[in-house]
This record gives C-alpha cells, sequence and structure tokens, in this order.
C-alpha cells in the first residue's frame, strides 16, 4: 500500500458540483486511469481517500488536496500525468506526491485562507482598515447557526475563530481576505463570517452575488 496526496484547484462551473460528487468523480477518474486504489475491510469496503478540508457548495478555490492510498506503488508524475487525462473542464492538477504523515490531512488542517468578494450598492463612510478594525474590536461576534443534532438556531461567538481580516475596495466591490479556523478542533464556516460582517457594514447585498475562493489551507 502506497500514500499519496494531490492538490489541484476547483474553478467555474464545476464549483457548483458537491462534495460527494466530486469524491466520485475521482473514484471513477481512478478506474478509468487504471490506478487501482486501497479499499478498507470489514462488511462495506470502501476505496481510502479523502478530501483534507470539504469545499462548501458554490466556492472556488486553488488549494484543495486529495489524499488516497493506492494497492501498488506508483511513481508520482506518472499518478499525475494520469489523472490530468481524466479532468474535466475546471479541475486543475498541480501536483502529485509521497504522503508519509502519520495523521491525515484532515486531522492536520489547522486553518484556511479564503477571498471574499462582496458588492457593496453604496459608498462606504469609512476605509476598510476603520471597518476591520472596530468589527474585530468586538468582544463577541454572535451569529445563529443551526445545531446539528437539535437541527435549531443558536447565536454563536465566532470571534476567537477569526485570525485575521484585511480588505480593499475596488469598485463597488469589498475586497476581504480572511484567515479562519478550519479543522476537527475548530472550524469557522466563511458564511458566518460573511453574515455577521455584512450586518456590521449594514449592506443588503443578495448572498448569491458575492464570491468565495478558498487560496491557502495550513496545516500542522
Amino acid at each position: 500500500m502506497s500514500q499519496y496526496v494531490v492538490k489541484f484547484a476547483k474553478q467555474g462551473y464545476i464549483c457548483y458540483t458537491s462534495h460527494l460528487d466530486l469524491l466520485r468523480l475521482f473514484k471513477r477518474s481512478f478506474k478509468k486511469a487504471g490506478i487501482k486504489l486501497a479499499y478498507s475491510q470489514g462488511f462495506n469496503p470502501h476505496p481510502k481517500m479523502g478530501f483534507a478540508q470539504p469545499l462548501s457548495l458554490g466556492y472556488s478555490s486553488v488549494a484543495e488536496y486529495l489524499e488516497f492510498e493506492t494497492a501498488d506503488k506508483w511513481n508520482v508524475s506518472i499518478l499525475k500525468s494520469l489523472l490530468e487525462e481524466q479532468m474535466p473542464e475546471g479541475i486543475t492538477i498541480y501536483s502529485c506526491e509521497e504522503y508519509t504523515e502519520k495523521k491525515t490531512m484532515a486531522a492536520r488542517c489547522d486553518s484556511a485562507e479564503y477571498i471574499i468578494g462582496i458588492p457593496m450598492g453604496k459608498e462606504l463612510d469609512k476605509t476598510p482598515d476603520e471597518i476591520l478594525e472596530a468589527f474585530l474590536a468586538q468582544e463577541e461576534i454572535m451569529v445563529p447557526k443551526r445545531q446539528k443534532k437539535s437541527k435549531k438556531m443558536k447565536d454563536v461567538n465566532i470571534r476567537e475563530k477569526i485570525r485575521h481580516l484585511n480588505a480593499v475596495t475596488e469598485g463597488d466591490n469589498f475586497i476581504l481576505n480572511a484567515i479562519l479556523d478550519s479543522g476537527s478542533e475548530s472550524n469557522l464556516s466563511p458564511e458566518l463570517l460573511i453574515q455577521a460582517l455584512t450586518k456590521f457594514m449594514g449592506i443588503e447585498t443578495d448572498r448569491a452575488e458575492m464570491n468565495v475562493m478558498r487560496t491557502k489551507l495550513v496545516f500542522e
């Protein structure tokens, strides 16, 4: 058994492909390329593959990672070439490397960096730096979040999960760069940040008009 990790980009219309459908896409790609994956043991075996941090539907990214295990040992350059031949438009394979860490990439993931484009629909009365300074000066930043078990909405404080924010304006757009907790121990969805920040700024732009791109994942 040999372990590898592929870094890839997900851009264009394929960003509307769900996490599970993207897993199926890669699974079929491995099969078509003649790359035999290793499988788990037990009653319901499944291929040993998974994303470092699943990407929300509609987000684009230039920093996605797929970790997988093969039944045979491969040359990483050949693996990369074979996978590239199977990828649809919108998926770009950047690299393929052997993976030697004991922990999975998902377990090692610590934070993520995003670029968020928000059409403002109005002129700001303060600079982006002044807005973010005031936003982060709040002791608590409360946002309603649906709970997984009860399905009820509950206000949660996201302040400690925000690592860094900076922004610029380009025409009518507020371009936000955000570094947020992203891992199994602590995780903050950009959706909650967008909700809190637009409310703080008094922006009523339709969420469908905003763009989110993940530009980096940071590992332990």
